[in-house]
């Protein structure tokens, strides 16, 4: 009896993973669909600050920085931003400053954040040294092409547009565990996206980039109304949505650098991650748990074994397998050309298992680590910062 519970609950996981793969499938035909966008003259394109927050080195860090210096687009300026001008990343900037002088550059030092989001304490002060009223905000572990401005930019000047953001691929570093962060990244981060775009449109951003106007985010409080926040990126694309704007998913892709090489970084991050959009958003993330595959397919294995119906579990097993796979192929790189979900779709099956276990560690405890800071999360993604402990 309890054995044939158990696989009616995995023949039920499977069909709603099955029904997410289908809804995944339409949302990236829609997503392929969108044009880039009509292309402004160069007359037209108005000036950009972009905003780049750093803390320290890290993996591939002169080649994702360096791929902003090389930018094709008429004006802008790039303000990077750390708590000290002695941080061993602006010794790179500098390096990059001397290469191309042509591009227009602020250091911009924070000191001691205090709030509890460094990154937001960050770009407040970043923010009031922009020349510029158009706003691109992007994290430092990221490479862009040489049009990167010129896809986002036109979207934003349309009519009630605040916000402007992109989906990503993953890039590994190097080893099995960046691969498989890689993966997560560019199949299911990008999957969870494309679908909620499609049924309730867009009420968040993602970090990577979010372009914004500076008069739009004054009116939603600056970066100040997510200073106890993990989430901002979320919560920015939120509240501008919430404000009465229009927050655009970009069909521009840009290149996410995984800096976690070993399964111990690896883990820590991509908890801290489930844990942060658990509190986020609780009742999409409670959701998640449809959406995986390979779980059912184990527990049908061995449900079914259990029971002396080895070939039934079997059936079930590769059913879910093989959903994994061609969700790796229809959204890594149907959707963001991402060639290693070609050539590991096979894995993928993998990361979906451990993806499972992320979300159900996120469970148990609400305490994360951040830049060396340890936090307890509440209500809404709300950090506390644990001290003496």
């Amino acid at each position: 009896m309890f054995t044939r519970a158990l696989l009616v609950v995995a023949l039920a996981g499977l069909l709603t993973s099955t029904f997410y793969l289908l809804l995944v499938g339409l949302a990236v035909v829609r997503f392929r669909k969108k044009s880039r966008g009509a292309r402004c003259s160069a007359g037209k394109l108005p000036p950009v600050t972009l905003l780049k927050p750093l803390h320290g080195i890290e993996p591939q860090l002169r080649d994702s920085l360096e791929s902003f210096f090389r930018i094709d687009y008429p004006q802008f300026e790039i303000i990077f931003g750390a708590r000290t001008l002695d941080d061993a990343a602006l010794a790179i900037v500098r390096e990059l400053m001397r290469n191309h002088p042509q591009v227009p550059v602020k250091l911009v030092a924070s000191g001691e954040p205090a709030w509890p989001n460094a990154k937001c304490w960050s770009l407040m002060k970043m923010v009031g040294e922009a020349r510029f009223q158009h706003l691109v905000i992007s994290d430092s572990d990221v490479e862009v092409a040489p049009d990167y401005l010129r896809d986002l930019i036109p979207a934003l000047l349309e009519p009630g547009v605040g916000c402007v953001t992109t989906v990503y691929r993953g890039k590994p570093t190097d080893g099995l565990w960046a691969r498989l962060e890689a993966l997560g990244m560019s199949v299911e981060m990008t999957a969870g996206v494309l679908v909620a775009e499609m049924l309730e449109g867009m009420k968040f951003a993602l970090g990577p980039t979010m372009a914004v106007h500076r008069e739009v985010l004054q009116k939603i409080g600056g970066f100040a109304a997510f200073a106890d926040y993990c989430s901002d990126d979320f919560l920015l694309g939120k509240e501008i949505a919430a404000a009465g704007y229009k927050v655009i998913l970009s069909p521009h892709v840009i290149d996410h650098v995984i800096l976690h090489e070993s399964l111990r970084q690896s883990l820590a991050h991509q908890t801290r991650w489930m844990k942060s959009t658990r509190y986020s958003r609780p009742k999409g993330h409670l959701g998640m748990a449809l959406t995986f595959a390979m779980p059912y397919g184990a527990l049908g294995l061995v449900a079914a074994a259990a029971s002396g119906r080895l070939l039934l579990g079997g059936m079930v097993f590769a059913a879910a397998y093989l959903n994994r796979a061609l969700l790796s192929l229809v959204v890594g790189w149907g959707a963001v050309h991402d060639p290693r979900s070609l050539s590991y779709c096979w894995l993928y099956p993998l990361r979906d298992l451990m993806g499972f276990g992320y979300w159900l560690a996120s469970y148990f405890s609400d305490k994360i680590r951040w830049r060396g800071e340890r936090y307890r999360l509440e209500v809404g993604g709300k950090m506390v910062r644990i001290t003496g402990d």
